[in-house]
């Protein structure tokens, strides 16, 4: 018996790391409207885009390629799969919620995208089987009202275009989150740590690619950039991009969907207390409320034993096998033949 208890033990302290080490990728997007607002040029929704997600996207590529050479591409049908997550992901998921940005009150736009966990226990059911539980559920509702509380202000003005930007942006991202559960990692690297390094760096330029294209055609060439600029970039580049999209991708391919989307209610709530900590916007108690609630929401919801989680395969590459020439031994061609 005490074996088996430190065996759960083990596995529960395991478990609350990853969520933890998840939670960090939607913690530091919470910083992106600071260094946005602060640091980067104004109304530039695509470009701003392009630049956070191809230079991390292409970073991570490179650095696959010193790690496993010609693997730094997808292969077979990972290539179609790739551009798939990259175009749900990153490539339509940025124009839309820097859209939605742009033509709703913030406050709003986050309580759009609050409904994600709903959206994605919706798509895990239909794709993965994946039945939500009542108690994720139940978190799930208390963090959309604890995002009300947050960021809803009494008098506002709902742009129809904002308001299906953002609604399309949730349903997006929530499926993308599902595929990339459903379909895990790439097959072929000796760690998982490589397959996941490849994965987010495939997402991140060819979503990119697709933002940069749209930024030429719709907002023209790109502006002249300032010290505090590249700054920023540098942030959103290093931090905001490759660090917090690893993190939070090797969550996708480990927790649960429901579990794993409930995080990203932490996203506003880190946003909400650093406009208070940095540009001295007041929090009334009812944002204090909403924080509370965000934070209990998300301790309840991914504590619990959601679904068990698919582990994501990474397969070594079976060796090469030729047919021996006339003469030559068959031990040298095939050294692992008996």
């Amino acid at each position: 018996m005490a074996v088996i208890s430190l065996v759960l033990s083990y596995c529960f302290v395991k478990d609350l790391r990853l969520v933890a080490t998840t939670a960090i990728g939607p913690l530091v997007w919470g910083t992106t409207f600071v260094t946005t607002t602060q640091l980067l040029p104004p109304d530039r929704p695509l470009f701003v885009g392009a630049m956070r997600a191809l230079p991390a996207g292409l970073l991570l590529c490179l650095l696959v390629a010193v790690l496993a050479g010609s693997l730094a591409l997808p292969r077979g049908v990972w290539w179609r799969r790739a551009a798939l997550l990259g175009t749900l992901n990153i490539g339509l998921f940025f124009p839309l919620l820097f859209l939605a940005a742009y033509r709703l009150p913030g406050g709003v736009a986050a309580m759009i995208g609050a409904i994600g966990p709903f959206v994605v226990a919706g798509y895990a059911y239909l794709l993965l089987g994946d039945r939500p539980t009542r108690r994720l559920m139940l978190a799930a509702g208390i963090g959309v009202l604890g995002i009300a509380l947050l960021v809803l202000r009494s008098t506002i003005v709902l742009d129809p275009v904002g308001l299906l930007a953002a609604a399309a942006g949730a349903f997006i991202m929530g499926l993308g989150t599902v595929l990339g559960r459903k379909w895990g990692l790439p097959e072929g690297y000796k760690t998982r740590t490589t397959a996941l390094l490849a994965l987010t760096g495939w997402q991140l330029t060819f979503g990119g690619l697709l933002i940069l294209a749209a930024s030429f055609v719709i907002e023209g060439a790109p502006p002249a950039l300032t010290t505090a600029n590249l700054a920023g970039f540098a942030y959103l580049t290093l931090v905001g991009t490759v660090l917090a999209y690893l993190l939070w991708f090797r969550g996708v391919a480990n927790l649960a969907p429901t579990r794993n989307t409930l995080l990203t209610l932490l996203s506003p709530t880190m946003a909400t207390v650093l406009g208070w900590a940095l540009l001295g916007e007041a929090l009334s108690f009812g944002q204090l409320l909403g924080v509370a609630a965000v934070l209990g929401a998300v301790v309840v919801g991914t504590s619990g034993s959601g679904p068990a989680p698919r582990p994501a395969v990474v397969r070594p590459l079976a060796p090469v096998r030729r047919r021996p020439k006339p003469g030559e031994c068959r031990e040298v061609c095939d050294p692992l033949a008996s």
